[in-house]
């Protein structure tokens, strides 16, 4: 089938990403497009159409997980041979006229825009995310103690079921902000009370929550380019102006930012560790960006993803404890140390705010579940997390030398890796003129999965880069995945 029947309108509701799926499949189920049929590549498919090659790679990505679509290593993409089983449901049913929804529904300017960002889940036909290396952001699960964590269940369960089942606070379970704002005191020198502390489900709704509370729709914010993505996400559900503040060797260039948009709202970084280039915002910096929060009546949110894990000397206290009347918003989450399923994410927020920030809490859904609550604050108090937190460390800085031990003989021509003192996943810089969205998209069909740097770019340029992600990663997966990915490059 031509790309010239491939009919997109850059105007339209839905993305032009959803609308170039949605005309892909409409093709493979009417039969235009053959079982076995290779389409034309990701490269060749985005000149034809005039789309970005990260929409087209998305939309073939999509299509591949929902099975329209198979990858052949060193071949190309090709329609299945054998369609969703949901196909023929649907070729069956018959959908009333009442029934049926318009194909370009009308969507208010923050939803076009949430369309508009990256998807960056990345798929491979016939391999599950957790059999790939170099998942992102994913703790050793292999490594967690689910038998502990059973026992406190069932003893927590046995003691106050009838507690756990009745109404809960919209800030949290008060032992839980009691245990977190003790452990923030003595391991990230964070300044605050229990009161102070505020339970979310995970740390893109603590984002969510800092931008309603603290933005109004078109009030610009500072981000991180490259930076974050949800970060991203929080601010446009918001409707914020998005200012792209450059980041360098030395993290966020505060005065850049000032010369960008002096008069933001907000400055949304990650200081300990940042993402994704893995720096640390120096002295320097930190000072200056507290001092233009001060002047300009602004805030920060400061994003402390996973600095529990640090393999040289001690980390760097957090942005929030530098001053007793910092202007900061402190997130962080349990999702990177005990695991991402159990969505538990916090703030800590300066004593005015708390008051709104409950609110927001409150009529945004509620309340996190409280038998996780109960369950966590006593993973905590009895001594569990600090234990576990330091096997990891030692468990992740000897998955981070194994992978820098097998780049060094198999990739040393491809993919430039260098130590990092903090975090779960490294930067691999490509040659000169290789472009990272190709090579991550090779990988994938390699059975690797990593996560082009340029996909986290709003406007900076510059050298390729793969992030690898190595934490969840179990040494065999490892081993296996420098293999894989070496031979994918080449």
């Amino acid at each position: 089938m031509a790309a010239t029947s491939l009919v997109l309108d850059p105007r339209a509701g839905a993305s032009l990403q959803a609308q170039l799926a949605e005309a892909l499949r409409s093709a493979i189920t009417a039969g235009r497009l053959a079982a076995g049929t290779r389409l034309l590549s990701t490269r060749a498919l985005a000149e034809q159409l005039d789309l970005s090659r990260n929409t087209v790679l998305n939309a073939y990505s999509r299509l591949l997980s929902e099975g329209y679509l198979v990858g052949q290593l060193g071949s190309g993409t090709y329609v299945a041979r054998e369609l969703p089983e949901r196909l023929h449901t649907t070729r069956r049913a018959r959908p009333s006229r009442a029934s049926t929804a318009p194909s370009t529904p009308d969507l208010s300017r923050r939803a076009r825009a949430l369309t508009q960002l990256p998807d960056l889940r990345i798929v491979a036909p016939g391999i599950a995310p957790s059999q790939m290396a170099f998942r992102m952001g994913t703790p050793a699960v292999d490594a967690f103690p689910s038998d502990l964590w059973g026992r406190l269940l069932h003893t927590r369960w046995r003691r106050s079921w009838g507690d756990l089942l009745g109404r809960a606070e919209p800030a949290g379970h008060p032992p839980l902000r009691r245990a977190v704002a003790d452990y923030l005191a003595t391991s990230r020198g964070v300044r605050c009370v229990p009161e102070q502390v505020l339970i979310v489900n995970g740390a893109q709704q603590a984002m969510s929550l800092a931008a309603q509370v603290l933005l109004d729709p078109g009030e610009p914010a500072w981000v991180e380019d490259p930076g974050y993505f949800a970060g991203r996400g929080a601010l446009v559900a918001a409707g914020a102006t998005l200012v792209p503040v450059p980041v360098d060797a030395h993290g966020l260039d505060v005065e850049a930012g000032m010369r960008l948009a002096p008069a933001a709202r907000l400055a949304v970084v990650t200081p300990a560790h940042q993402f994704p280039l893995g720096v640390a915002m120096d002295e320097a910096r930190r000072r200056a960006l507290l001092d233009w929060a001060t002047r300009a009546n602004a805030w920060i949110v400061e994003d402390d993803y996973d600095s529990e894990f640090h393999y040289v000397g001690r980390p760097q206290q957090a942005l929030q404890g530098f001053a007793p009347d910092a202007r900061v918003i402190y997130i962080g989450t349990f999702s990177k140390v005990v695991s991402p399923a159990l969505r538990v994410g916090y703030l800590v927020v300066p004593e005015p705010l708390v008051e709104a920030f409950t609110a927001a809490r409150r009529f945004a859904d509620g309340h996190t579940p409280v038998t996780e609550q109960a369950v966590l604050a006593d993973f905590i108090t009895e001594g569990h997390f600090s234990r576990h937190v330091r096997r990891m460390r030692v468990l992740y800085g000897q998955r981070q030398e194994l992978l820098l031990d097998c780049a060094r003989r198999e990739l040393t021509s491809q993919l430039a890796l260098s130590p990092l003192h903090t975090g779960m996943h490294l930067v691999g810089w490509l040659p000169g003129g290789v472009d990272d969205r190709a090579a991550a998209e090779q990988a994938v069909r390699a059975g690797v999965m990593t996560m082009p740097l340029s996909s986290f770019r709003v406007r900076s340029t510059g050298q390729g880069a793969l992030l690898l992600g190595y934490a969840g990663v179990p040494e065999a997966q490892i081993r296996e995945g420098v293999r894989l990915l070496a031979r994918a490059l080449r």
